[in-house]
């Protein structure tokens, strides 16, 4: 779940676990409490170290850290960050949610509290959360309209300035926290959301559904919250799906394409500028690949056609190539097609 996100951030400030440098064995399952929790991947995902542990999701390391944690530090995290009490915004019948209360929880409900199980919470909880997370630390109370103007005179009526609710994490932390949801993107589960030359950062979530107090088969809200830019987020994206049909049930399957969508729509709005600096991806099958368009003007059409090899080429004209479209410098998916103008070599 992207509940896992504020597991990280606690787990990073209180300095519980190095990402890169420890390692988590997962087989698929562990015991707590005499309880068997599993991971969502059957046979688990073996070895990995523990920024491995959140590009993959994996339950089992993070029912680990929650218990490193323990109960009171997970959810003074948990409570720090929004969750368990209105926001505050304004709209009428929001919900605090429903979390354990600390003092009749043990290892298990912390386990499964680390992972996101056995809590409820609302989406608007979760963007005020991940901001805080990502933005330096600072929880912000969220609002629906910044300002308000006369229709005629255009003087603002009323408007929302920025209220800070309080500090969460360190900016040091946060830091960590926008490369490891940037790895996710990158080279995990949430690989769907990429977009070649920008970067973006993103947690995946698939939870079980339950009705009459237990969990229901084959029934799954899935969900995606990702950022962008990773190294300096101007928008952050929340979308849930809830019981998703005639695909298998992963936010990573379902959401991430969708957010991907809205991120893209939002590059020219927000202005952002694409960055070289991205972590690349790693790609799997069926995943497209992307290469940067070279620069083929004043070239024959066969010295074009093999500086191109990526990708398709279509053609006008005779002599060397005296405009390309896309232009050079533009990173597209392979396979897709450069147009060529050509016009006689001048003398």
């Amino acid at each position: 779940m992207t509940f896992k996100i504020i597991t990280l951030a606690a787990s990073l400030e209180e300095k519980v676990v190095d990402l890169e440098n420890e390692t988590h064995y997962d087989t698929g399952s562990i015991q707590v409490e005499g309880a068997t929790i599993h991971c969502w991947r059957h046979g688990g995902h073996g070895l990995e170290t523990y920024l491995e542990v959140i590009e993959n999701s994996c339950n089992t390391g993070f029912v680990n850290l929650g218990l490193r944690l323990g109960k009171e530090r997970l959810f003074t995290y948990i409570r720090n960050f929004g969750f368990g009490e209105k926001t505050g915004i304004e709209l009428s019948g929001e919900s605090s949610g429903i979390m354990f209360s600390v003092d009749e929880i043990g290892d298990l409900e912390t386990a499964t509290t680390a992972f996101g199980q056995g809590v409820a919470v609302t989406a608007i909880q979760q963007i005020t959360a991940v901001s805080a997370a990502v933005n330096g630390g600072i929880l912000y109370q969220p609002y629906i309209v910044e300002s308000m103007n006369d229709p005629e005179t255009n003087q603002v009526i009323t408007s929302h300035q920025e209220k800070i609710v309080r500090k969460v994490i360190s900016e040091e932390t946060s830091q960590k926290v926008r490369y490891a949801l940037e790895s996710v993107v990158a080279r995990g589960t949430g690989h769907n959301a990429y977009i070649a030359g920008y970067r973006v950062g993103g947690k995946t979530g698939t939870a079980q559904k339950s009705a009459n107090g237990s969990y229901l088969t084959g029934n799954y809200i899935t969900s995606f919250i990702g950022i962008m830019p990773a190294n300096d987020p101007k928008i952050v994206v929340y979308i849930a799906v809830d019981n998703p049909k005639g695909v298998v049930q992963y936010g990573g399957t379902v959401v991430a394409p969708i957010a991907k969508n809205i991120l893209q729509s939002a590059i020219p709005i927000l202005g952002i500028e694409p960055q070289s600096d991205e972590i690349e991806k790693e790609f799997v099958y069926l995943d497209k690949t992307y290469t940067v368009v070279p620069d083929v003007t004043g070239m024959t059409l066969k010295e074009a056609i093999k500086a191109l090899k990526p990708f398709k080429v279509e053609y006008e004209g005779t002599g060397v190539v005296s405009y390309q479209s896309p232009k050079s410098g533009v990173r597209i998916a392979d396979g897709e097609t450069i147009r060529l103008y050509l016009s006689p070599k001048e003398e």
